[in-house]
């Protein structure tokens, strides 16, 4: 459990955000809110009696004090193609660990590519992408295969019973849309290619209780990075439900709504990953509730393992090469229910 250690938590009055540091409590840690919008921050510090430090991502100093005495920092604020640099510069500057929730792409190339070295040779620990999409499903693709060091194919497939975006979701989808001039992104041979094609539509075979799904393929998340960072997976693709990427395409559909006490929507997931390797499958299959506010649990018991020495690398690295996969998922029961090969 947290034991107290204070942690910051970037963008905490946002939807994720939000989550993020009510998970936090719950582990006993203590939070320590910032962001950009000193006005959401002071209503916040108001609502649940945290210290509150504003900050700047134009303000290195403004980080500095917002990361002062805390265990660690948990990026909640996109776009992070803005917001991921500054913040692990702050990090690496306190010398503590960061992570963040980023689902773009780009941005989580740009970690990758701009701090690999830096973070290896000081014994930082940076995981980027430790959300539902890049970690979550890296997690389940590493837990798959098992002993097996490399594989032909990796399969995530979404199945979301619908999405409802956050303000956050649909900011940070349109900086990637203009990163990649409109087009759209695959994994394969080995790289990313960028496309501007219309993606396929297929039918994918979840199973019960959800059934085989119509989905889009090629409806590239951040498991791209997260997966070949690590993996020798020359073929990474992940597919959404017809219907979720519908909702999250159109402009009037609503933000997400609260069902329950601990403010999750009625939205349902299953996510289904299967790996090949010659003429051999395996599989793994997981399901909850409420994409956003699954976030939390994931980048807490990340954030837990990491403050307590269960790791199994350092500098920039995804959830599937830091952590013991098949255990991580587990931990997530109360959660997410998972099912592993044996």
């Amino acid at each position: 459990m947290g034991s107290g250690q204070t942690v910051a938590v970037f963008g905490a009055y946002g939807h994720t955000g939000r989550f993020v540091v009510a998970e936090l409590r719950e582990r006993g840690f203590v939070p320590v809110l910032s962001g950009r919008d000193a006005y959401k921050l002071k209503a916040l510090a108001h609502e649940t009696g945290l210290d509150a430090r504003p900050a700047s991502v134009d303000d290195p100093v403004s980080l500095d004090r917002a990361l002062a005495g805390a265990a660690a920092v948990i990026n909640c604020a996109g776009p992070f193609a803005t917001t991921a640099a500054p913040v692990i510069e702050a990090a690496l500057r306190t010398g503590i660990p960061y992570l963040d929730v980023a689902a773009e792409i780009e941005a989580n190339v740009d970690t990758f590519a701009h701090f690999a070295d830096r973070a290896r040779d000081a014994g930082a620990v940076i995981v980027p992408a430790m959300a539902f999409f890049g970690g979550f499903g890296d997690l389940l693709v590493t837990a798959a295969m098992g002993e097996w060091t490399a594989a032909d194919e990796a399969h995530i497939a979404y199945g979301l019973s619908g999405w409802h975006p956050t303000a956050g979701t649909r900011t940070s989808g349109a900086v990637s849309r203009q990163r990649r001039d409109g087009g759209r992104v695959r994994y394969s041979n080995g790289r990313l290619e960028h496309r501007y094609d219309t993606p396929p539509t297929l039918q994918w075979p979840f199973p019960e209780p959800m059934g085989p799904r119509p989905v889009i393929g090629e409806f590239t998340m951040a498991d791209v990075v997260t997966v070949p960072s690590h993996l020798s997976v020359p073929e990474v693709c992940t597919y959404m439900t017809v219907e979720a990427a519908r909702d999250i395409a159109a402009p009037d559909t609503p933000t997400p709504a609260a069902v329950d006490e601990r403010g999750r929507s009625d939205q349902t997931f299953l996510v289904d990953v299967v790996v090949r390797s010659g003429g051999t499958e395996r599989r793994a299959v997981a399901h909850g509730q409420d994409i956003y506010a699954v976030t939390a649990p994931l980048v807490v018991e990340a954030l837990d393992r990491i403050l307590t020495g269960r790791t199994h690398a350092v500098g920039v690295a995804s959830a599937g090469k830091i952590f013991d996969a098949p255990d991580f998922l587990r931990a997530l029961s109360p959660h997410i229910t998972v099912e592993l090969p044996a």
